[in-house]
């Protein structure tokens, strides 16, 4: 009987000892598992995309990181949240505008959208540049030329622009008449200490080194922001692994085919959920043209998945409450949409 208690006892513990595991590395660990047991070959392949990609991304992740803790030591934080105080309107053209001409890839975004918020940088201006910046950036508008052509590069260009400001001004009339009031997640931007800061900002203090809380905020700040955003980006790249290897192209162009208005609203259905890394997505695109596809069809799915890939998507999901998220995934699929109809009528 004692035997039984213990070994129950042990049981318990272990249990409790599996329920303090973070629940997004517990996720990733399983599909590896499941995968290794699958398909050892795929378990490898995955595993290797995910380090190449957290090493591409680690640049900016680190950076990101580091000023966000320094901010958050030094108090500067409210200092640069206040900056988005007051005209909200330019803060989202301005953010719109950033987003569609800025080098962010949807990874490098991901650690600068979540110091904004840290800093409690308000949603709508920040929805705007969450929403531009993944569609296109310098390197891609380069490669969309030579693949598509100078027209469509600019037009995408344009698109991500006008997502942002649509995004923006949407979000921004949506807080203005009472919705959105706790959009995000606990401890992100105003709903945490980033918020109270904004709102009670206080001198800097620039040499934070030369005080021991200071230093003690730097590395905790600078641990907990890294591991947050290493979990994630982690399990986005698994599952665009995942994406990429068990959804043909082939597929996809045969759903996303043909000529007309149909394809076009057809293309951002599809464009929505089903990733295809924005360079890798030009070649294929490119032959789709020339098979027919139609220009409007072509623009709504690289847009839609360019905005709605894994990475942004899943940065909103982890930072936002579910209604933002539905709303970030209604202004991709609205945006995309428009951008096809009004390319195709274009040309």
């Amino acid at each position: 009987m004692t035997e039984a208690i213990a070994s129950l006892r042990r049981s318990l513990g272990a249990w409790g000892a599996a329920n303090t595991i973070d629940k997004v590395w517990l996720t990733a660990a399983l599909i590896i598992a499941v995968l290794a047991v699958a398909s050892m070959s795929q378990a490898e392949a995955t595993l290797l995309f995910t380090l190449d990609a957290l090493v591409l991304t680690g640049p900016y992740l680190l950076v990101s990181v580091l000023v966000a803790a320094y901010a958050t030591a030094t108090g500067a934080d409210g200092q640069i949240a206040k900056i988005f105080e007051g005209n909200q309107t330019t803060m989202i053209a301005l953010a719109a505008l950033f987003g569609g001409l800025s080098p962010f890839c949807s990874c490098g975004v991901i650690p600068l959208i979540a110091a904004l918020l840290a800093m409690g940088v308000p949603l709508a201006p920040v929805m705007a540049f969450w929403l531009a910046s993944p569609v296109i950036d310098p390197a891609q508008f380069v490669m969309t030329v030579g693949t598509l052509g100078t027209d469509f590069a600019v037009a995408k260009t344009m698109a991500a622009v006008g997502l942002g400001l649509m995004g923006g001004f949407g979000t921004l009339a949506l807080a203005r008449a009472g919705f959105l009031t706790d959009p995000l997640r606990p401890g992100v931007g105003n709903g945490g200490c980033g918020g109270s800061k904004m709102r009670n900002p206080k001198p800097p203090v620039w040499r934070f080194w030369t005080e021991v809380d200071r230093v003690s905020k730097f590395t905790g700040e600078a641990r907990r922001s890294m591991m947050f955003l290493l979990k994630w980006l982690t399990l986005a790249f698994i599952l665009e692994s995942l994406m990429i290897a068990y959804i043909p192209a082939d597929l996809i162009a045969t759903v996303v085919g043909g000529e007309g208005i149909v394809p076009i609203i057809i293309a951002t259905f599809v464009g929505v959920p089903a990733y295809l890394n924005g360079y890798a997505a030009l070649p294929l695109v490119d032959g789709l043209v020339s098979q027919g596809m139609a220009p409007g069809a072509a623009m709504a799915f690289l847009v839609a998945g360019g905005v709605s890939s894994l990475p942004a998507a899943i940065a909103v999901f982890a930072l936002a409450r579910l209604p933002v998220f539905g709303l970030y995934l209604a202004f991709a699929f609205a945006g995309s949409l428009i951008a096809g109809l009004a390319f195709n009528a274009w040309v």
